[in-house]
């Protein structure tokens, strides 16, 4: 990939760097633009159960092996740093100047390769369906002891299993062992629909307390890292049964239960790949490349894989968008209102046709897989710039911009019920025109406010109208994903006191929702939603003043012009 090209003024989605392990082939849709478009609610109790009463002590510790993680990352970054600032001391102002040059004068239009189907599944085949006895089940002491994540194989492993080596790891309840190796033995043989049968019954015996040989001294850590690994073997045998739909809940539990597990994400970006969730897709395969390095995975090849994916699944998600159309600008200089504002110019003359709304993202920097390197210090980092067909599909952008709890239900009166008429148009609104959107931005964005979790509440939001409406299933599956990223957000970015309790109340009121709980109080989301609402309410009564006061002085105005040209007649 060309310096040049990685640091032109403007690129869009289909027109950034060409990657090497893809060939050249003609692009599918919109190529010369950027974008283009029941049963009961409870958790199973293998869930529940899976962790014992140390279920609630797992995010601490989680954020605690996180930053023990990241003061080691970081310690390498600053050796890295201090390297290249070394280095580039000996022509410092003649090196900026040519950035900025290049910044500022040099557009070059470079067609995004289109990567293929079969490109796509050879990830997965290397990556995804993979047969893992050899993983030590996740347990996260096997990964910090060698400092490496478990290698990929190219193929799955037709041998029958030789038991995995457990002399430095906690041992496998027998029984638990017994059930894993016949399960694995049917997926071996493709029988995928009993093998996921053997998979559930080894969740049922995690929910019994038949995880570890010693259930009640084993950290809830471990015992978690044992349901995430059966919770994957499910997710694989159900898409491999065709049955994403299926496999979607298990996805988003094994991350819940191991979220540092690079591959956990990985799968998870599989599933919604199946179900056409492109934007979803990316942002999965964009954090488990992230977790990848952050476990200390040290094959490149396998990070090529992983950013290969992404990119994939970004121009799809590109490809698929009908109401939007998008423009990444990189640069490396401070961002002025004179960059913005020819970023904007340029972008209304790429997009003629999608310059109803424009807005540009400042609430946090993206980065493309094309050009990213977690090592580096830091990544290249672009400005998003979306535009739109109908205002009205981009003007939400404002509040999230504006306000420090949006809420976009657009509700007139913030102290009554919604109705069901009501309910329903919010939820058409949040599903079809909201979420998408900050799906797509976050496809691209590692780390946003956690302070608001972007995206999060509005999945929390948008679950509480489905319980309304009475739509379980559904109401499930966005509660699952809204854990697992809530479950990610202490190892993507620095928290605070403050934010980690948020986060857990956000997770132990979650879990309640999923259990089928009744409480007093009401949920953190809901209580934040209300506050937002007011929030809206009072700015809707200041623009009305506002409106009012500019009228009644255009008015007094007026009058005043006609007195004074009475006065000169007479």
């Amino acid at each position: 990939m060309s310096s040049g090209s990685s640091r032109n003024l403007e690129t869009t989605p289909k027109r950034i760097h060409q990657d090497p392990l893809v060939p050249k082939t003609n692009t599918s849709k919109k190529t010369s633009t950027l974008a283009n478009s029941p049963s009961s609610l409870e958790v199973p109790p293998e869930t529940k159960k899976s962790c014992g009463d140390k279920q609630a002590e797992i995010p601490v510790e989680r954020i605690k092996m996180t930053k023990s993680i990241k003061e080691k990352q970081n310690n390498d970054l600053e050796k890295v740093g201090s390297k290249r600032k070394a280095e580039g001391e000996e022509k410092p102002v003649a090196k900026k100047e040519a950035k900025v040059t290049e910044l500022d004068n040099q557009l070059h239009n470079i067609t995004l390769p289109h990567i293929s189907l079969k490109t796509i599944m050879d990830v997965e085949a290397k990556l995804v369906y993979i047969d893992e006895e050899d993983v030590n089940y996740e347990f996260v002491k096997s990964f910090m002891s060698t400092g490496v994540q478990p290698t990929c194989q190219a193929e799955e492993i037709a041998d029958p299993p030789s038991g995995p080596n457990f002399s430095f790891l906690p041992q496998i309840d027998k029984w638990l062992q017994v059930t894993l190796n016949d399960a694995s033995s049917c997926y071996r043989q493709k029988k995928y629909a009993v093998a996921a049968g053997q998979f559930r019954t080894a969740l049922e015996l995690c929910s019994k307390g038949a995880a570890l040989g010693k259930p009640f001294e084993a950290p809830a850590e471990d015992i978690a890292s044992v349901a995430s690994f059966i919770e994957t073997k499910l997710v694989t045998c159900y898409l491999r049964m065709r049955k994403p739909d299926l496999a979607l809940n298990h996805a988003h539990r094994s991350i819940v239960l191991n979220p540092a597990y690079f591959r956990n994400h990985l799968r998870q970006a599989t599933v919604f790949r199946c179900l056409e969730r492109y934007s979803e897709a990316a942002r999965s395969a964009m954090v488990a490349d992230y977790m990848f390095w952050l476990g200390g995975g040290s094959e490149r090849y396998v990070s090529k894989l992983i950013k290969l994916y992404w990119q994939a699944m970004i121009e799809e998600a590109i490809t698929r968008a009908e109401s939007f159309s998008v423009m990444y600008t990189p640069f490396a200089t401070k961002i002025t209102a004179d960059k913005i504002e020819k970023v904007k110019e340029v972008f209304t003359k790429t997009h003629p046709a999608y310059v109803e709304y424009t807005y540009t993202d400042f609430q946090g920097l993206h980065m493309l897989p094309q050009t990213t390197d977690w090592s580096s210090f830091p990544p290249q980092q672009y400005l998003l710039t979306l535009g739109f067909k109908n205002k009205d599909d981009g003007k939400f952008l404002e509040k999230m911009s504006s306000r420090k709890l949006p809420t976009f239900t657009e509700h007139k009166t913030p102290f009554c019920l919604l109705t069901r008429e009501d309910t329903i148009r919010h939820m058409e609104t949040m599903g079809k025109r909201i979420l998408p959107i900050l799906d797509f931005i976050r496809s691209t964005q590692l780390n946003g406010s956690c302070c608001g979790c972007p995206g999060v509440m509005e999945k929390l939001h948008y679950a509480s109208l489905l319980s309304q409406l009475q739509r379980v299933k559904e109401q499930s599956q966005v509660t699952n994903q809204a854990m697992a990223e809530l479950a990610t957000i202490p190892y993507l970015q620095d928290i605070s006191q403050q934010e980690a309790e948020l986060l857990q109340s956000l997770m132990a009121d979650a879990m309640d929702t999923l259990e089928g709980k009744r409480s007093d109080e009401e949920r953190v989301w809901n209580t934040i939603q209300k506050v937002g609402r007011i929030e809206d309410f009072l700015y809707q009564l200041e623009d009305s003043f506002l409106k009012t006061k500019k009228l009644r002085n255009a008015r007094r105005q007026k009058t005043k012009m006609k007195r004074l040209q009475t006065t000169q007649q007479n």
